[in-house]
């Protein structure tokens, strides 16, 4: 299967003040996404809140970002869910509709306990769309299963025929590393954690990603990588400290999925504010933390439309 070159992005979904999905923004949202050097959006997934979202919403997403997606823009739709019967479902629309590939994160509930239940979970659901590549998204942090990729892998080794990889969104570059040399580096293991892409361009020779940060730190992240193939290791320092810089921001004020997803709105792409149960950011909040982004010169620096 081909493998990933670059970022991709975990955009956010726009709601209405009511509450509703609104797709109106998608297509400028993609159009500057892909301004600022991404390849490709991989949707409905934790920055997307897409376990707050219907079956429907989910599926419609999928469509309008089919609709407007730049010519090559890569869309990998999430299709996790408590409900493996609606991943499923999801999946085979996913193929239905063109995406590019589909990925799921270990249901948040029940809590998986071993490798054979979350290799189980992801057979059932790739062989929704047995012709589109399927990506594990590791995120434990999100749902407790703290498990071994390098076991994981050893047992869906041959099992799903078109698992392609993982989307590695966890804090050991070691293990990280180790799945990536899995059988002469057999599958594709996309970094996702921002706040160290340089070390594991360094150390693990990373090929791809999915980001969150690069929804408004795209421009930077893309310039982290061209700096270190070009060998400026000064400048790519330099680019990823900066993104740690607002990730320290973001940080403060209940992560990228609340506070990331208002930058948006600061940057002029008002996306909305996050369904329950997520604890939306106060306007005086919003305020402090444009001064601190003003601060570290982020409105000069950010991502561009």
């Amino acid at each position: 299967m081909e493998k990933i070159q670059g970022l991709l992005v975990a955009p956010f979904t726009p709601f209405h003040k009511n509450g509703e999905v609104n797709y109106e923004p998608i297509a400028r949202y993609a159009a500057m996404l892909h301004k600022n050097g991404l390849k490709g959006v991989f949707i409905n997934g934790s920055s997307g809140e897409g376990y707050m979202l219907s079956d429907e919403e989910r599926m419609r997403l999928a469509e309008k970002w089919m609709e407007v997606a730049p010519k090559d823009f890569k869309i990998i739709v999430h299709v996790g869910s408590t409900c493996v019967r609606s991943s499923r479902r999801l999946a085979e629309h996913a193929a239905k509709i063109g995406a590019w590939g589909i990925g799921a994160m270990a249901s948040p509930f029940p809590k998986v306990g071993r490798v054979e239940e979350l290799v189980k979970y992801c057979e059932e659901i790739a062989a929704g769309a047995p012709s589109l590549p399927f990506y594990y998204y590791h995120i434990p942090v999100f749902n407790g299963a703290y498990l071994s990729m390098v076991e994981f892998l050893e047992a869906v080794d041959g099992r799903i025929p078109n698992f392609a990889g993982i989307k590695y969104t966890y804090e050991s570059l070691y293990e990280y590393n180790q799945c990536k040399l899995y059988k002469g580096g057999k599958y594709d293991l996309l970094h996702g954690q921002d706040e160290t892409l340089l070390a594991g361009l360094a150390a693990c020779d990373v090929q791809g990603g999915i980001s969150g940060t690069a929804n408004y730190c795209g421009n930077v992240l893309v310039g982290v990588i061209e700096a270190f193939r070009a060998g400026n290791l000064d400048k790519a320092r330099e680019l990823q400290n900066y993104n740690q810089e607002v990730i320290n921001v973001i940080c403060r004020y209940r992560g990228n999925i609340v506070g990331g997803k208002r930058i948006m709105k600061l940057m002029g792409l008002d996306l909305g504010e996050n369904r329950t149960p997520f604890r939306n950011m106060t306007a005086e909040e919003e305020a402090q933390m444009k001064k601190e982004l003003e601060a570290i010169n982020f409105f000069a620096k950010g991502n561009t439309f």
